[in-house]
């Protein structure tokens, strides 16, 4: 059952409620307590659950607000009450779920560019030197993208709720089936799942998040990285995060700069004891370089569904 459903059925049996207790126990104090008393048990119903306060306030409201005057007007009650739903229903239904995901489409923008924020920074600060503050706030950074992803999830799942009778959906449904599109990474993009999407980017901000424990961890000081890992790692950690901003931004693939990288660290014969560390970052980047190619086919599938 959809949330406005619920809210028709819920309501009604709060206005219900209200005139069985009016009529027969009267309105007082304890008559008040009774209908709340009421409400909070059904919400031990598990199918009323989440609406048993809601219950209990309407009844509480209608008893509260003139019961004695209102009391002729049970049906009008319940006709203006359903007329409200029924109007919330065709909102719901024609509207709200293009908004929704119009909504998750703009989160989705925001965590990609404060992701890529994020990576420049880190990559402008490694090139030259070493700042542990720095690593703090990256890391602060990401617990805030994950609150914001959470706020991207909650939307999506209203509009998915919305949508399941939602005519758009059915007429997008029926032109799929007449030729599909598909992204640079063979993907349809002829809906757009918001929901693999998030995961997606709730993905990424997990090994971005991994990358700056790793680097607040590691409490190097000034010249005990390899020089030419920090520079080779650090552009590459620059040009990641442009791509995540802007999947549009001209860089040289990610992931075979990482390769070259490896490859090319292996024949220096560093220290057996800089391995972990540097395998380590590496291998953060190389999952964070499928994200970034990630980003660009979803934005090229929302574009197509907008």
């Amino acid at each position: 059952m959809t949330a406005p459903n619920k809210t028709d059925i819920h309501s009604t049996i709060g206005v219900g409620l209200s005139f069985l207790i009016g009529n027969f126990l009267g309105v007082s104090l304890w008559t008040f307590a009774f209908a709340l008393f009421v409400g909070l048990a059904g919400a031990r119903m598990s199918w009323i659950r989440d609406e048993g306060v809601a219950i209990a306030t309407t009844a509480i409201f209608i008893l509260g607000s003139g019961f004695e005057s209102q009391q002729p007007m049970l049906l009008e009650r319940i006709g203006e009450l359903t007329l409200g739903v029924v109007v919330g229903l065709a909102v719901n239904l024609l509207i709200i779920p293009p908004l929704r995901d119009q909504q998750a489409s703009r989160y989705v923008d925001s965590i990609n560019r404060r992701m890529g924020g994020v990576l420049v920074n880190m990559g402008e600060e490694l090139s030259t030197s070493w700042d542990t503050d720095k690593a703090d706030e990256w890391f602060r950074e990401t617990n805030s993208m994950t609150e914001e992803l959470d706020t991207a999830w909650q939307s999506v799942r209203f509009a998915r709720e919305s949508q399941r009778m939602n005519p758009r959906t059915r007429l997008r449904a029926s032109s799929s089936s007449s030729g599909t599109r598909v992204t640079r990474a063979g993907a349809d993009t002829s809906r757009v799942s918001y929901e693999n999407i998030l995961g997606r980017v709730d993905e990424g901000v997990s090994h971005l998040r991994n990358l700056t424990r790793t680097l607040r961890e590691t409490s190097y000081v000034e010249g005990e990285w390899d020089s030419q890992f920090r520079r080779q790692w650090s552009d590459v950690v620059r040009d990641a995060g442009y791509a995540i901003a802007d999947p549009d931004a001209d860089v040289e693939p990610i992931g075979e700069r990482l390769d070259r990288l490896s490859s090319g660290l292996a024949h220096e014969g560093l220290p057996r004891e800089s391995w972990p560390l540097y395998g380590s970052l590496i291998t953060s980047m190389r999952h964070i370089a499928v994200i970034v190619d990630d980003v660009a086919s979803d934005r090229s599938a929302r574009e197509a569904n907008h």
